[in-house]
C-alpha cells in the first residue's frame, strides 16, 4: 500500500553512556505485516518503547497515518490506534480474562453495564478474529498461548489499528505459533498493520511483507521480504557471515554421569506430570528431549536439579543419588557437579533488581574465588563478571547494571555464562536460545557442542526441534508425562511431530 501507517525520523535515544537508538529512519506501510529484527540489545524494543509511549525520544519526529504525533504515554498511543503485545505479557493473573481485557478501559460510570458492554465486544472480537479464549478463566490458569491472546484482545478492544509484537513466539509452540500467524494474516486481510519483532528468520520469511535490521543501535538496511535471503538477513543482522547449521563430530560417549529410573512427579493438584521416566545420559553426549510444552520435560527437569519433589523413582550424579524428597540442596548438587540453565530466566535463573555481576554468581557465591575470608569479595565478583561478558559478548558490557535493564537475550547469556563456566560433569539445559538472536544461538550451539566434547553430560529440553535435531546424539520425545520413544538425530521432523502428539510411526506399522 502506498499510504504510511508509520513513519520514524531521526529517532535517538541514550541510557546514560548506553546509546541505545541513533538517529534511526523508519516507514511502515499501512496493512502489511513488517518484521523487525537485530541482535540481542540492537535497540528494537527501546524503538518500539518509544512508539508505545513507554520511553521519550531524546530527539527526532514521529508522524501516524501522515500527521505528527507526540507519544508521551501509552495512553496517547492508544489514542492514536496503536497496541502493543509485550515479549513478557502484562496481564494481572488473578483477574479473569474479562476484567484484564478491561482493566482501564472500563468507561461506564456503572461497572456492571461496562461489564456486559465488554462481554458482548469480547465475543464479537473472538468471533471476528479466531481468538477463542473463555472470558471468565483465570488468567493464572491459562497456557501461555491463550494468555497471549488475551493481549491481542486487549489491543484490539481499545481500538489499536496498528499492533506491535515484541517476540510473540518466543513462549510458545510451533503448533500455538502456527495458530498465531494465521491471526496475524487476518489481521492483516482486515487492514491492520502489523509490526513484528523476532530473532527467527524463518518467521521473518514465512509472514512478513517487509523487514527492517537494526545492528548496534542503527538501522542498517529494509527490504522487502520477498526479496532477501535468510543467510542475507543474518549477516546484516551480525555483520558477519552467520553459520546457520551446527557443526559437530561424532559424540564419543563414555560412562554413565547422570541416570534417572523410574522417575514419576506430581503437580500441586495431584495430577501425575511425569509418568515412570527413565533415561541415561553419559559423559560426552547431548541427550535433547523433545515435546510439546507441558508434557512433563519442565517437570522433569525441576525433579532431576533438586527444585521440585518427586514422588517416587530415583536419580544418581555420577554414581551417587540425588535427594527426591523435596530436602535437596542445589548448592550441594552444584558442589557435585551439576550446573543448570532453568526455562524460565526470569522466574528462577535470575533475580531482575540486581546488578549483573551478582547474578553472575548466584549459587556458586561460595566458591573460594569469591571470598575474601567470610565476606564477598566484589572486586574478584566484578572482575568475574567482566570476563563473561567479553567472552560471552553480552550487552551493554556493564557489570553494574541491573540485570533488569538487559535485552531478553543478554539475560540469557548471563545465566548459560554462569553455569558453562563452572566446568560442570552435568549440565542440564531448558530452552537454552529463547529469545536469543541468530549470532548468540550460533555461538550457544558451539559451547553445548564443545561442552560435550570436553567430555560434559548435557540434558537438553527445548521446544525447537531444529535446535533438538542440530544438536542431540539421541532424542527422547515425551508425550503426556512419558517417554514415547527414543530417536537418533537423522530422524524427519514429520516423525518426530507424530511422537510429539502420542503416534508411533514404527508401532503403527507394526
Amino acid at each position: 500500500m502506498s499510504q504510511t501507517a508509520i513513519e520514524l525520523n531521526g529517532i535517538s535515544k541514550s541510557f546514560g553512556a548506553v546509546r541505545a537508538n541513533r538517529n534511526i529512519d523508519l516507514k511502515i506501510a499501512a496493512g502489511t505485516i513488517h518484521g523487525i529484527i537485530g541482535e540481542n540489545g540492537a535497540g528494537k524494543s527501546t524503538l518500539m518503547s518509544i512508539l508505545y509511549g513507554f520511553y521519550q525520544a531524546d530527539s527526532g519526529r514521529i508522524s501516524v497515518a501522515g500527521r505528527p504525533a507526540a507519544i508521551k504515554t501509552p495512553s496517547d498511543a492508544i489514542a492514536l490506534g496503536i497496541g502493543m503485545v509485550h515479549q513478557h505479557f502484562m496481564l494481572v493473573e488473578n483477574f479473569t480474562v474479562l476484567e484484564n481485557v478491561m482493566l482501564g478501559a472500563e468507561g461506564e460510570a456503572v461497572l456492571n453495564s461496562s461489564i456486559g458492554k465488554a462481554r458482548a465486544e469480547l465475543k464479537r472480537l473472538e468471533r471476528d478474529y479466531g481468538l477463542e479464549v473463555n472470558p471468565d478463566a483465570v488468567i493464572e490458569d491459562l497456557p501461555v498461548g491463550l494468555q497471549q491472546r488475551v493481549e491481542i484482545l486487549k489491543a484490539l478492544y481499545r481500538g489499536a489499528e496498528i499492533l506491535i509484537l515484541d517476540e510473540p513466539t518466543g513462549v510458545l509452540t510451533p503448533a500455538e505459533a502456527d495458530h498465531l500467524f494465521r491471526i496475524l494474516r487476518q489481521l492483516k486481510d482486515e487492514g491492520k498493520t502489523i509490526i513484528l519483532i523476532t530473532h527467527k528468520l524463518r518467521e521473518i520469511m514465512a509472514i512478513t511483507d517487509n523487514v527492517s535490521v537494526m545492528r548496534q543501535g542503527a538501522m542498517v538496511a529494509t527490504r522487502h521480504t520477498a526479496e532477501t535471503t535468510v543467510e542475507e538477513l543474518a549477516e546484516l543482522m551480525v555483520g558477519r557471515h552467520v553459520l546457520l547449521r551446527v557443526e559437530k563430530g561424532e559424540a564419543k560417549p563414555g560412562p554413565v554421569m547422570l541416570s534417572v529410573k523410574n522417575l514419576t512427579v506430581k503437580d500441586a493438584r495431584g495430577v501425575t506430570v511425569v509418568d515412570t521416566v527413565s533415561l541415561d545420559v553419559r559423559a560426552g553426549e547431548i541427550v535433547g528431549i523433545a515435546g510439546v510444552a507441558g508434557n512433563g520435560q519442565s517437570q522433569l527437569l525441576e525433579a532431576v536439579t533438586g527444585v521440585r519433589k518427586a514422588v517416587s523413582g530415583t536419580v544418581t550424579l555420577d554414581g551417587t543419588p540425588v535427594e527426591l524428597t523435596g530436602e535437596a540442596d542445589p548448592i550441594d548438587l552444584r558442589r557435585r557437579g551439576m550446573a543448570h540453565v532453568p526455562e524460565d530466566r526470569h522466574h528462577v535463573g535470575l533475580v531482575l533488581p540486581f546488578e549483573e555481576n551478582e547474578n553472575a554468581i548466584m549459587g556458586y557465591h561460595w566458591q573460594d574465588k569469591y571470598l575474601k575470608g567470610p565476606l564477598l569479595d566484589i572486586e574478584a565478583i566484578r572482575a568475574d563478571a567482566r570476563e563473561k561478558i567479553e567472552k560471552y559478548d553480552i550487552r551493554p558490557a556493564d557489570c553494574r547494571l541491573k540485570t533488569a535493564n538487559f535485552s531478553g537475550g543478554n539475560q540469557q547469556k548471563i545465566v548459560l555464562a554462569r553455569e558453562m563456566e563452572q566446568d560442570p560433569k552435568v549440565l542440564i539445559v531448558g530452552q537454552p536460545t529463547r529469545g536469543v538472536d541468530v549470532g548468540a544461538i550460533e555461538f550457544i550451539h558451539k559451547r553445548l557442542i564443545d561442552m560435550r566434547d570436553q567430555g560434559k553430560a548435557v540434558l537438553l529440553v527445548s521446544v525447537e526441534l531444529d535446535e533438538i535435531r542440530s544438536l542431540s546424539d539421541r532424542i527422547l520425545v515425551m508425550f503426556a508425562g512419558r517417554v514415547v520413544g527414543e530417536r537418533g538425530p537423522e530422524t524427519s521432523e514429520g516423525e518426530l511431530g507424530l511422537l510429539m502428539a502420542g503416534v508411533d510411526k514404527k508401532e503403527a506399522a507394526e
